[in-house]
């Protein structure tokens, strides 16, 4: 591995990666990765590092639609773990983090480094060139496929609580059904004790 990925931001952005990394390794949100023994190839965890992954992990659905839609060819869960994970980092610097003023030439350029200390042999050309796209992108990339999504998820969720609604009616239903008996039962056996 570099000795580059070991200073300043470039580590932060490391061990972002490996962190995010982690938490679509073990399937675990990443909160819960933070809370226990996760593995970062050189420590203290950088406070930026913790900014980075929160950010990325909180806008992934958005971050992802940008990603599909840039690199059409490529299906993202398909794409080698590592470059997934430092595309969705840099994505998130790049148009998400108003905080800091850190250029998308940057930012790229510190992703290609990290794509070639973690990636394959063709990841720091491929990052660059979903990166590219971005930069030169004036809004985010994919707002109409995330904007899609959420009216999916939405019209999923109705229907969720229209059928448990439908649910609990039968069942309050069922239970009136119960009563009305069980009363017309306590009203003949009064009428059969009187």
């Amino acid at each position: 591995m570099s000795l580059k990925v070991y200073r300043g931001r470039t580590l932060a952005r490391s061990q972002a990666l490996q962190l995010l990394f982690q938490a679509e390794a073990t399937d675990s949100p990443l909160e819960r990765v933070l809370e226990g023994d996760f593995l970062i190839s050189k420590g203290p965890l950088d406070p930026y590092a913790l900014e980075l992954c929160r950010g990325a992990y909180e806008h992934i659905d958005r971050i992802d639609c940008a990603l599909r839609s840039v690199a059409k060819n490529w299906d993202l869960m398909r794409m080698p773990g590592a470059d997934r994970n430092l595309l969705r980092i840099a994505v998130y610097e790049m148009r998400f983090l108003t905080d800091e003023e850190v250029s998308d030439a940057i930012v790229i350029n510190e992703a290609v480094e990290l794509a070639k200390a973690y990636g394959t042999d063709q990841s720091a050309s491929f990052v660059n060139g979903v990166l590219g796209k971005i930069a030169r992108s004036e809004e985010l990339p994919g707002e109409d496929l995330y904007q899609e999504l959420l009216a999916e998820d939405r019209a999923r969720e109705e229907a969720q609580a229209a059928e448990a609604a439908a649910k609990v009616a039968a069942a309050q239903a069922a239970a009136g059904v119960l009563d009305e008996d069980a009363e017309a039962a306590e009203a003949e056996t009064g009428t059969v004790e009187e």
